[in-house]
């Protein structure tokens, strides 16, 4: 057995890449919405002839606030899927110890309907209720399809779906905070294009589509948030002017 083969753990392997998983998507889609709603504002601010003052003072403002909120709704949501999973868990076991004929017979109707029959469904059966933890789990994938969100943390990820919030949502600031009134919106644009296009891209390891054509599409996306804030902004501008 090699030193490779030695140090191997598939448990912590398959650990580290589910906890990868998740937080890559509280990034991307964090990141994606910071782009987007930011870009938003600019647009609107420049629609309506505003300052390039008043597109930071509005900008920023906007973006803490709704990264702060967007961080806490990732936190309240995932705390209420840890709270909710450990309550129908809780259930799971009560019933394989008060009913446990009941929960046998349906891991035999399980079973049955992914088409075990006769002396394998009753193998089946009886390796499963043998284990207590599996019996339950067992019961929580396949009869409630909830997913065990162990290792979750609500905090970490309200604190990354922030910092990927703001980090990416600055980017369409980036030319007013660096130039000031010297800036134009057509970098502004540039900016925020490639940045969206970036952020789709990534979308990639969630998706077998191309990571060009989900660029694409997150650009396009973004770009119809900014061209109707834009229009609402001139639109408002022409009406009070």
């Amino acid at each position: 057995m090699t030193a490779d083969m030695r140090k191997y753990h598939p448990e912590e392997t398959r650990e580290r890449h589910i906890r990868t998983g998740r937080y890559l998507k509280d990034i991307i889609f964090g990141a994606n919405d910071g782009i987007i709603t930011t870009f938003a504002v600019v647009a609107a601010t420049v629609g309506g002839g505003l300052s390039p003052a008043t597109i930071l003072i509005v900008g920023f403002a906007n973006l803490f606030a709704d990264g702060f909120s967007m961080a806490t709704g990732n936190y309240l949501g995932t705390k209420s899927e840890i709270d909710f999973y450990k309550k129908e868990e809780a259930e799971e076991y009560r019933e394989v110890k008060e009913i446990p004929e009941k929960e046998r017979q349906e891991i035999r109707d399980i079973l049955s309907a992914k088409g075990y029959a006769g002396a394998d469904l009753e193998q089946m059966t009886t390796l499963i209720c043998s284990n207590e933890k599996f019996w339950v789990d067992f019961m929580m994938r396949e009869e409630l399809n909830l997913n065990n969100p162990e290792g979750a943390s609500p905090m970490i990820n309200g604190l990354i779906t922030f910092a990927a919030f703001v980090g990416a949502g600055v980017i369409p600031l980036l030319p007013y905070l660096a130039l000031g009134a010297d800036a134009s919106f057509r970098s502004a644009v540039v900016f925020t294009a490639a940045a969206l296009f970036a952020v789709g891209a990534l979308r990639h390891f969630f998706s077998r589509a191309s990571w060009f054509v989900l660029g694409l599409e997150m650009l396009a996306v973004g770009g119809t948030a900014a061209g109707i804030a834009y229009g609402i902004g001139f639109a408002i501008k022409t009406m009070v002017g």
